[in-house]
């Protein structure tokens, strides 16, 4: 049986379907520009890439182009739809009501109806997704897997803010955290490759991309995360800032005048990487304009990138007393040797020592640091889309 792994966006449904039982890769597409003139399907299927382009008006109407592709008798996964055991959705926010993947009926259908206020970009086409899933594939159970989930196991020490208590309480404004699909499989992976339980371990892990967030997991739970409210404070990013002073956003708002929309637009399009560089928010452009050109400010964004990274490793190490291992994954994390190798250097007092041989793999799990390493340092890409799948499994056997 095969599970059809779903993450709707405004415009587009990222998709993959994996063997039930072993959770292979059997396909995986993208589809885009849903609602414009022409949307574009892209997949893949073994040897089989596949490219359409024709009007795609809606969510259902996607669903049905998907649907079509993967049992598509030349190259398809899945030979009739009646293979489909269930459908797994990335819903990037669950709340303080959704505290683990569930079961999706009209009753949790309305329960992220109600948290759409706290991800309005995100959980609306997450929505529209799953109830495209259910109009088409009737019968077919669909599992929600929340972004947040994995880090319902803070301890209130760590996810409140030191805001009046009564905040909190009439508006449940806190830190929820987000990657927790992404910080929970890499987890659960650095365990394996370490041959030692997970509930003995104390790990950082990295998710650095475009977005990036660090968490502290202890014994297999998040005790601790950068992410909080929204999706902008902690680490500095491709295009959001990262930590700030709040007193700055007044600054520039009584003082200067600025709407809350031009600040917004600042703080989560305008700043890290790309405001410091001016050259762009991809990590790869800025290493070629550091390391091969020697632009100025192309070094200070990277400089500034690593600092914060090393920043909160330093501050989770302090909350997990002791550190087993620290985990670098997703786009940067993955394929940056260079600045993992950043991250990692001068970090005795912590038991860290990168193995630079070791450390120049891309892509692929690797244990980067030296035999002698006190803390491992390893290597894993990310794959959300198995943690959906495997979730969907659990959730729909019990």
């Amino acid at each position: 049986m095969k599970i059809l792994v779903i993450n709707s966006g405004s415009s587009s449904i990222k998709f993959q379907v994996l063997e039930s039982e072993t959770g292979a890769m059997l396909g995986k597409g993208l589809l885009e520009r849903i609602g414009e003139e022409t949307g574009v399907l892209r997949f893949q299927a073994g040897s089989h890439e596949v490219r359409q382009e024709k009007p795609v008006p809606d969510h259902g109407v996607g669903l049905d182009l998907l649907l079509e592709t993967i049992t598509d008798p030349a190259y398809g996964p899945v030979t009739t739809l009646e293979q489909i055991l269930a459908c797994g959705h990335r819903v990037v926010h669950g709340g303080e009501k959704f505290t683990s993947s569930v079961l999706i009926d009209e009753e949790v259908l309305a329960g992220l109806r109600e948290c759409s206020d706290l991800a309005p970009l995100h959980n609306p086409p997450n929505i529209l997704g799953i109830e495209a899933a259910m109009e088409k594939l009737p019968g077919v159970p669909n599992v929600a897997v929340f972004d947040t989930a994995f880090h319902q196991t803070m301890p209130r020490v760590n996810y409140l803010y030191a805001l009046p208590y009564e905040i909190y309480e009439k508006y449940r404004i806190r830190r929820y955290g987000f990657h927790g699909t992404s910080h929970q499989y890499v987890s659960q992976r650095a365990a394996e490759m370490l041959d030692r339980p997970l509930s003995e371990l104390n790990l950082i892990t990295c998710h650095l991309g475009n977005g990036c967030s660090a968490t502290a997991v202890k014994g297999g739970r998040s005790i601790d995360t950068s992410l909080g409210f929204g999706t902008f404070c902690g680490l500095m990013m491709g295009t959001r800032c990262g930590d700030i002073d709040p007193a700055a956003i007044f600054e520039l708002m009584e003082k200067h005048g600025w709407p809350l929309e031009k600040v917004m637009k600042m703080v989560y399009r305008e700043s890290g990487v790309l405001g410091i560089s001016g050259i762009s928010n991809d990590m790869r452009d800025i290493e070629d304009a550091s390391f091969k050109r020697g632009e100025e400010m192309a070094t200070l964004a990277l400089d500034m990138f690593v600092d914060r990274v090393r920043k909160y490793i330093g501050a989770y190490a302090a909350t997990l007393g002791r550190l087993d291992g620290i985990v670098f994954t997703a786009g940067i994390g993955e394929n940056g040797p260079e600045i993992r190798e950043m991250v990692c250097g001068n970090q005795e007092a912590l038991g860290i020592e990168i193995d630079p041989v070791a450390n120049l793999v891309r892509g692929k799990e690797k244990i980067i640091s030296t035999a002698a390493s006190r803390v491992k340092v390893l290597v894993i890409p990310t794959n959300e889309e198995l943690m959906i799948a495997r979730e969907t499994v659990r959730v729909t056997a019990g």
